[in-house]
């Protein structure tokens, strides 16, 4: 029975948030024919009282000579996202702009879209699966689903009307309705295949730094700070962009101190999480407070909300800024919700921090290192901020006080992260609190 074998193989998969816990109860939602060999379904997974639905592209194996074993379900049944014999099937559709039963594939108007590229399946994502077409095409389906609009699909869709140059290229995307509501499954963007991730191109420029004789990171062979320039003129017209996109409002002073009270809420929760943070939460709550004591009001509007160097990629042009869905595992609304700008300036300035410092965790010169590490990211910070401010992001002086609560706030969250994932980089957050700033 299909649904026997879906119970035993989806809790295998890297998607799947629900590890750990027995499956009560598998069903299937929806089940559509996109072509012959080729079903479509949303399955729903009830366990301990908690119901998550999944998209899966089921593929019948008969045909396949067992050429994708590696994507094998069970008895004649495969996950079809790596077949690009019928993937193709997604790209028609989009092009098309036809519905299909419960689904409704689109395209963005005016653009066209080439059904003739195979694709093939990128890389092994911890909750999405992503199709690469030829080097054109970026398809990614939302395997968890949630219902209502992704925010990556509403954010790039509404930039590319307004002519936005930092994002990649949006061509369109599958919906269906969950609970009522019009929800994302999967959306197709330019692929950016000759572009630089922004996290290898600053860990280049820190392992240059470490391997040469000059200890001055602005003199190193691999300076990263006219790209950190660059990327906060970027960051800042992004920011722009958004704000003449979608509505802005203004945070009032109650719901300001409102805002600094879930702050101190989340440290004390971090606190019992990782012990050893509370030796500095003094320094976190005399900046929350300060928030609470100089800042009126801030201004608000839709942000990237999940930013660093690891979301931006360098072109041969420009920096081009992706996934615009928030910080993963926060609730839609919250996702979607109004926040300063200054949320991604916090994420990106502590990037900054991680790409010094992590390559410092099993090194053999660490304390000789750590000096260029702090000057690496200090030169870099600052860059970023002078390209930011240049570009027309607002940071005057009041708005230090925010930023330097936003980065901690930031840091908090970070240490719960790699308390829980990777212990051997928790003294990268844990140095968050020991620097002034």
């Amino acid at each position: 029975m299909l649904t026997q074998l879906l119970t035993g193989w989806i809790t295998h998969q890297r998607w799947f948030a629900g590890k750990g816990r027995p499956i009560d109860e598998l069903g299937i939602d929806s089940d559509v024919e996109l072509a012959p060999g080729l079903r479509h379904l949303i399955i729903s997974v009830h366990q301990a009282g908690t119901h998550d639905r999944y998209q899966l592209l089921l593929g019948a194996d008969g045909h396949t000579s067992g050429r994708y074993s590696h994507a094998r379900i069970g008895e004649g049944y495969y996950d079809a996202a790596y077949d690009p014999d019928l993937t193709g099937t997604l790209l028609t559709g989009m092009a098309d702009g036809h519905d299909l039963g419960p689904l409704r594939f689109r395209h963005l108007e005016g653009v066209e879209i080439d059904t003739s590229l195979r694709s093939l399946v990128l890389g092994a994502e911890q909750s999405n699966t992503s199709l690469v077409y030829g080097e054109t095409y970026i398809c990614k389906l939302f395997r968890r689903l949630i219902p209502g609009v992704n925010p990556e699909l509403e954010i790039v869709t509404a930039l590319a009307r307004h002519g936005a140059h930092h994002i990649a290229q949006p061509y369109g995307w599958i919906e269906t309705d969950l609970d009522g509501e019009p929800t994302t499954l999967a959306m197709t963007q330019e692929f950016l295949a000759t572009a630089n991730d922004g996290w290898a191109l600053a860990l280049a420029s820190v392992r240059d730094l470490y391997a040469s004789f000059d200890p001055s990171a602005c003199d190193a062979g691999g300076d990263f700070s006219s790209e950190a320039y660059r990327l906060g003129v970027a960051t800042a017209e992004v920011h722009r962009e958004l704000a003449a996109a979608f509505p802005t409002d203004v945070m009032e002073s109650q719901d300001v101190k409102q805002m600094v009270e879930d702050h101190r809420r989340r440290l004390a929760g971090a606190i019992a999480e990782v012990p050893q943070l509370a030796a500095y939460a003094p320094v976190a709550q005399e900046a929350y407070q300060r928030v609470a004591d100089v800042v009126a009001e801030i201004p608000v509007q839709r942000v990237h909300g999940d930013y660093h160097l690891g979301q931006v990629m360098r072109t041969t042009t420009d920096w081009v800024v992706l996934d615009f869905e928030g910080e993963p595992g926060q609730p839609l609304a919250e996702r979607r919700a109004l926040s300063s700008p200054l949320r991604d300036v916090a994420g990106m300035l502590r990037s900054f921090d991680y790409a010094a410092r992590h390559l410092l965790a099993d090194h053999p010169d660490a304390d000789e290192l750590r000096p260029r590490a702090i000057e690496w990211a200090e030169l870099n910070r600052s860059s970023f901020l002078a390209g930011y401010s240049a570009g027309g992001g607002r940071l005057q002086a009041e708005d230090a006080v925010l930023l330097r609560a936003l980065e901690l706030v930031k840091a908090v969250y970070e240490v719960t992260y790699e308390a829980r994932n990777r212990p051997a980089w928790l003294p990268i957050p844990m140095a968050a609190f020991q620097v002034e700033r």
